[in-house]
């Protein structure tokens, strides 16, 4: 049966991921966003299963106007301000577009009898990591900004679920990554230095681990918790249940790309970028419930993920 799925930032890097998920399966999906790529619009005009809306999700008239246009079955949200660093310090903007959107779309679907929410949350609501491995019940006490306003949208949702009947689920991943990353980070940052021939050097940070996941994973692990019947629970940690370190990913990147000189310096410090500390402890987020409730099994290890990362990256960077 053919479903009408509404993606926000569905002109996001991972929102786009998912929209063309989901059109390869057979649904038909509503792509919001406040700028319409031209990528999506190019999808659109070869797939007439995709329809785009320039969308500020804090516009309220705006936002019920495709909900009273489209009959939409389901809603996958992944509009947000994203990044530690990113939202460090625009607190009020970053209140706007994580949590003010937030609210206004639960309540459009409260208003509109609209059930199901996928939303895409983060492993940076735990804060600091009090073990190696830590699954959905772990403390969720965050230490940034980005972290604390996703927690609350989180907390909104569970309102919205006891109060109004949502089902409100939320997927905590990790570091995401893959081709095409908009952010200047790793991976991205070591294997674009790679392929152009030129020696990098992070400044410290070796020892630093953390669940690093494929792009494919994360969406595979998104449509899976939109595709279930019926939840016991409303948080699912999607990732790899393995903590892969810097220095990993800069040992995967030089096996790979012959003549590599991609180096990591360890201060013992965290992993620190432009001079600031980015990350509270880190380790790997328990992937068990989502196994068991889900199905869900990540295809890609790091090797595999950085591999088919720098395969995608060749062509934008001259490499044969």
């Amino acid at each position: 049966m053919t479903r009408t799925i509404m993606v926000t930032g569905g002109c996001g890097w991972l929102g786009s991921a998912i929209v063309r998920n989901l059109l390869e399966r057979g649904d038909k999906v509503v792509a919001t966003d406040i700028v319409v790529s031209s990528e999506m619009k190019s999808l659109a005009e070869t797939n007439s299963g995709l329809s785009l809306e320039i969308c500020d999700l804090a516009e309220w008239p705006q936002l019920m106007d495709i909900f009273r246009h489209y009959s939409i079955d389901a809603v996958i949200h992944a509009a947000a301000l994203v990044g530690v660093l990113q939202v460090a310090d625009i607190p009020l903007k970053a209140l706007r577009a994580n949590v003010e959107c937030a609210v206004n779309l639960f309540e459009a679907m409260r208003q509109n009898r609209i059930k199901r929410v996928v939303h895409i949350s983060t492993e940076e609501t735990y804060g600091d990591f009090l073990s190696p491995v830590i699954d959905e019940e772990h403390p969720q006490k965050p230490v940034s900004v980005y972290g604390l306003t996703k927690l609350a949208a989180e907390h909104y949702g569970r309102v919205y679920s006891r109060n109004h009947g949502l089902e409100c689920i939320n997927v905590r991943t990790c570091w995401v990554y893959g081709p095409h990353l908009p952010r200047l980070r790793l991976p991205r940052t070591f294997i674009e230095a790679a392929l152009r021939g030129e020696p990098f050097h992070q400044q410290d940070g070796a020892r630093f681990a953390v669940d690093q996941v494929y792009i494919d994973d994360t969406v595979s692990g998104i449509l899976l918790a939109l595709d279930k019947q019926s939840h016991r629970f409303d948080a699912y940690n999607v990732a790899t249940g393995v903590a892969s370190s810097i220095a990993d990913v800069a040992e995967a990147v030089n096996r790979t790309i012959p003549g590599a000189r991609i180096t990591v310096g360890d201060s013992g410090e965290k992993y620190r970028l432009d001079e600031t500390i980015v990350s509270a402890d880190k380790g790997a987020l328990d992937i068990g419930r989502a196994r068991s409730e889900l199905g869900y099994e990540p295809k890609y290890d790091l090797r595999r993920g950085i591999e088919a990362t720098i395969a995608a990256t060749r062509a934008n960077v001259g490499q044969a």
